[in-house]
C-alpha cells in the first residue's frame, strides 16, 4: 500500500513538472510571437509613414469603420481626403496600402509582383490554380498556351453565337414582362453569359437558359453554381466528342483551336499532357470569369443607361442607324459604335465587376510623387 502511494505521488510529481515545462514553453512561444507581431507593426508604421490615414485602433485597425457593409462608400471618403493612396489597417500588425490614383496604379501594374496570397488564396478551393491565381513562369506558360484562343479567327464566329443567346434571353423577358412590370435581370443575364461561354469556349450545344428546373432547382441552381458543378461534365463531354473521327479531323484542320481544345491538346515542355487538375482549374476559372463578372458588368451597364435616359436614347439611335434593316450586331459593327462604347466603358469605370486586385511587393517601389514603399508591403 505504501509503495503504491509513493508510486502515485512520484507520477503526479513528474506530471506536474512536465506541465510546468510545457506551460513555460507555451509562454515563451507566446512572448516570441507577440514580439514578432510588435516588430512587424513597427516596421509597417515606418514603411507607411509617408502615407497619412484615418486614426486606427492599435489592435482592431480600421475594422470598426467597416462594420456597416459600406466598404466602398468608406473608401470613397478616404479617396476624397487622402490623395493617391491610403493605408488600411486590418488589425494590429496587418495593413495594406489602398491605391486609387491612375498614375500610382500604372506603376504597380507595370511590374511583375506576385498576387496577394491573403486575398487570392480564398478562391483556390473554388476555382483552382488557373490563370487568375497562378504566378511566375507557370502563369506565363499557361498564358502563352491560351493566347491563340483569343485570335480574331476564333472570336469572329462567336458574335453570332452571342446574338443567339441574347435572343433567347430577350424572348424570355418579353414573356415575363407581360406578367409583371418589374423584372430582376441579373440572374437572366448570368444564364445568358453562361450559355454564351458554354457554346463559345467549350463547344457545348443546347442552352442552359431553356433548361426546365423545378422551383427548388431554380432556387439552388444559380448560374455560377451550375457552372462550377458541371465542369467535369463539360470536359468529359468534349473528350468523348473528340473521339469521333469526323470531329477530330475538323479540329486538326483548324489553324487556331478553341479554348477547351487547346487545353486538351496541350503539351508541356517535357511532352506530357496538361495535368487533369490544371485543365479543370482553367475551365473553372474561365467559366466563372467568362460569365459571372461579364453578367455583373452588363447588368450595371443597363442600370446606368436606364438611370440616364438621354444617353440611353443616343445609344439606341446609334445602334439603330448602324443596323438598318438588319436584326443583329456583326463583327464588322463592333468598331462603328463610338458613343455606345464610351457609355460601356464609363459604366465599367463606375461599377467595375472586380473593384480591386492585390499585389505583394517583391522589390521596393517609388511612385510619381516621390513617395516609396519597401519590399514586402
Amino acid at each position: 500500500m505504501g509503495v503504491s502511494a509513493l508510486s502515485a505521488s512520484g507520477l503526479l510529481g513528474r506530471s506536474s513538472g512536465l506541465l510546468q515545462v510545457v506551460s513555460l514553453l507555451c509562454l515563451v512561444l507566446l512572448l516570441l510571437k507577440a514580439a514578432q507581431l510588435y516588430l512587424h507593426r513597427q516596421w509597417l508604421l515606418r514603411a507607411l509613414q509617408q502615407f497619412p490615414s484615418p486614426p486606427s485602433h492599435w489592435l482592431l485597425g480600421h475594422s470598426r469603420e467597416f462594420q456597416k457593409d459600406e466598404e466602398l462608400l468608406q473608401i470613397q471618403k478616404w479617396v476624397e481626403k487622402f490623395p493617391s493612396a491610403c493605408p488600411r489597417w486590418l488589425w494590429g500588425s496587418r495593413a495594406t496600402l489602398v491605391v486609387y490614383d491612375p498614375d500610382y496604379m500604372k506603376v504597380i501594374l507595370g511590374r511583375s509582383d506576385p498576387k496577394s496570397q491573403d486575398a487570392y488564396r480564398l478562391l483556390a478551393p473554388w476555382i483552382g490554380y488557373g490563370l487568375l491565381l497562378l504566378d511566375g513562369q507557370t502563369w506565363l506558360q499557361h498564358r502563352r498556351m491560351l493566347t491563340p484562343a483569343f485570335h480574331y479567327d476564333i472570336l469572329k464566329p462567336y458574335v453570332g453565337l452571342m446574338a443567339d443567346s441574347v435572343r433567347v434571353m430577350l424572348d424570355k423577358w418579353e414573356e415575363l414582362i407581360s406578367q409583371d412590370s418589374h423584372l430582376e435581370i441579373f440572374e437572366h443575364v448570368s444564364l445568358m453569359t453562361l450559355d454564351t461561354i458554354m457554346k463559345c469556349a467549350f463547344s457545348q450545344k443546347g442552352s442552359v437558359q431553356t433548361d426546365r428546373l423545378t422551383p427548388e432547382g431554380r432556387r439552388s441552381h444559380r448560374a455560377c453554381q451550375f457552372a462550377h458543378q458541371h465542369t467535369d461534365q463539360v470536359i468529359k463531354k468534349r473528350k468523348v466528342h473528340l473521339l469521333e473521327d469526323e470531329e477530330l479531323e475538323k479540329v486538326k484542320r483548324k489553324r487556331h483551336l478553341d479554348f477547351l481544345d487547346i487545353l486538351l491538346f496541350a503539351r508541356m515542355k517535357n511532352g506530357s499532357s496538361l495535368p487533369d487538375k490544371d485543365v479543370r482549374a482553367e475551365v473553372d476559372t474561365f467559366m466563372f470569369e467568362g460569365h459571372d463578372t461579364t453578367a455583373s458588368g452588363i447588368s450595371w451597364i443597363l442600370y446606368t443607361l436606364a438611370a440616364h435616359p438621354e444617353h440611353q436614347q443616343r445609344c439606341r439611335e446609334e445602334i439603330q442607324g448602324l443596323l438598318g434593316h438588319g436584326d443583329s450586331i456583326t463583327w464588322g459593327h463592333l468598331d462603328q459604335m463610338p458613343y455606345t462604347t464610351m457609355c460601356i466603358k464609363e459604366a465599367l469605370r463606375l461599377y467595375p465587376p472586380v473593384p480591386g486586385i492585390g499585389r505583394d511587393l517583391s522589390k521596393p517601389v517609388t511612385f510619381p510623387d516621390g513617395r516609396c514603399l519597401p519590399r514586402g508591403v
